[in-house]
């Protein structure tokens, strides 16, 4: 066998992960004002679907909507302030993006590691190695 022949059994039996994402899909956020705080309803099943804790979660939500919160005994996001569901869903947006997409392959596939005091994105699809900016 030659080189363009074992390249092209190679690739046969390569699996296609191309559009292997559409399984990721984020809950939409349920929202809604409490007063002066805006409760995110379904934030345990956002993060249970993200695969990362509560606490990383909401620490980024804060700092995006620049305002303060906490998790409530029954697991929503209690945010101080009001903010419509678009605005919650952007900053959710952002956080798939830097914080569980793979930036190499695209794929949710990953875990949060600490390596050397850094937070860095390890992709257990392709492998890849990326650095967050948490």
């Amino acid at each position: 066998m030659d080189y363009e022949d074992q390249l092209d059994r190679a690739m046969e039996q390569t699996p296609d992960i191309e559009g292997s994402s559409d399984r990721f899909d984020v809950p939409e956020p349920e929202v809604r004002q409490e007063g002066n705080t805006t409760v995110y309803e379904n934030f345990q099943d956002t993060t249970s679907r993200l695969g990362r804790e509560d606490d990383h979660v909401v620490k980024f939500l804060q700092n995006e909507l620049g305002t303060s919160g906490h998790i409530d005994e029954s697991g929503r996001a209690r945010l101080t302030g009001e903010f419509r569901q678009s605005r919650i869903q952007d900053a959710l947006d952002e956080y798939v993006d830097e914080f569980v997409l793979c930036s190499e392959c695209g794929l949710p596939d990953t875990k949060l590691e600490r390596e050397r005091g850094a937070l860095v994105l390890r992709c257990e699809a392709c492998g890849a190695i990326s650095s967050t900016s948490g």
